[in-house]
């Protein structure tokens, strides 16, 4: 069946991540844009590219005014309203037209670190202990140093940078305060699992099915943190970037793989993912798993990486397209 897709992404303009200098993951888009488009050629479908722009009001007047078949959901939220993220993917399922990936319940779910983390813990999935900490509140400090301190409320890096972790008070409350005034008014500050970090993607929805497990290896210089900095993703000049490869397949053993696979189809299904969502996990020293996140409408540019987890389970990239379209009208 030929399809008309509606390709709908954030266009990548100078924004508030740009000012910080954050700029190169909005633009990355980009490449997503045109390996899916190339994807939806190679499968026989049309497609129109549709880059929105706030205010996010007009998001639902450019949406219903598409001849469409599907929207294919690559939207990431604009600079400075994550949560628009998810309100695009509301304003797409109220147009009775099939969209893909996750809803937009499980997309502010996701976003919203803390409740996720509380969720798992209910649901027995470990998580580093964490706190939602304010440069008002910081004094009420409750968990074992080091930690890391992050954006409540943000996903591909932002805000992570290599003094994110911090051993001390003073340290603490500064990266509070940089985190609060630049990223939304609060810190997700978690005890830091300095230990292997391991990447996982999932795809389906009530069945679903992992590619192969990523692991990052870090190479860094004794003494810097093993964290995924913003600059370890987006930028190249970065110590971080040359330092942080990830490795697909992970040189892991059958028992960790199934450990590592069970945490992650959980959280998947825990926070009703739909399509395809990634999830990052950390093994301490005592071998324990600790889910750090899942995010639900994950970068999907093809890279090395991307294309030794499709190979994986026996896809090419075209096909990865073709069934998350699938999966696109199959969400009850």
């Amino acid at each position: 069946m030929n399809l008309k897709v509606a390709l709908v992404y954030n266009d990548p303009i100078p924004d508030r991540y740009t000012e910080m200098g954050e700029g190169d993951a909005i633009a990355d888009v980009l490449e997503e844009v045109k390996a899916v488009g190339d994807a939806l050629v190679a499968l026989g479908h049309e497609f129109v590219k549709v880059p929105l722009v706030p205010p996010i009001e007009k998001a639902r007047e450019v949406l219903s005014a598409l001849d469409c078949d599907l929207f294919f959901n690559l939207f990431e939220g604009f600079a400075g309203r994550p949560e628009t993220e998810a309100m695009v993917a509301a304003v797409m399922a109220t147009l009775c037209k099939p969209f893909t990936g996750s809803s937009a319940a499980t997309i502010a779910l996701a976003l919203d670190k803390a409740l996720a983390k509380e969720l798992f813990l209910a649901a027995g999935i470990d998580t580093p202990r964490f706190q939602i900490l304010t440069p008002e509140t910081v004094a009420r400090f409750d968990l074992a140093f080091p930690v890391i301190v992050k954006p409540a409320a943000e996903d591909a890096s932002h805000g992570v940078t290599p003094e994110s972790v911090v051993g001390d008070h003073g340290a603490l409350a500064a990266q509070v305060e940089r985190i609060s005034t630049g990223y939304g008014g609060r810190a997700l500050v978690e005890e830091y699992i300095d230990g292997r970090e391991f990447s996982v993607t999932i795809i389906g929805h009530r069945r679903p099915i992992i590619t192969a497990i990523s692991e990052i290896e870090f190479s860094l210089p004794e003494g810097m943190p093993k964290v995924l900095t913003f600059g370890a993703k987006w930028n190249e000049n970065d110590l971080y970037f040359d330092h942080t490869a990830p490795v697909c397949p992970a040189k892991i053993s059958e028992e960790l793989e199934r450990r590592i696979s069970r945490v992650a189809v959980a959280a998947f299904l825990l926070l009703g993912c739909h399509g395809y969502a990634r999830a990052d996990v950390r093994m301490d020293d005592q071998g324990r798993i600790c889910l750090i996140e899942v995010n639900p409408n994950p970068d999907v540019a093809p890279t090395v990486v991307w294309d030794a987890r499709l190979a994986s389970i026996g896809l090419s990239y075209p096909q990865f397209i073709e069934r998350v379209i699938n999966l696109a009208f199959d969400r009850e």
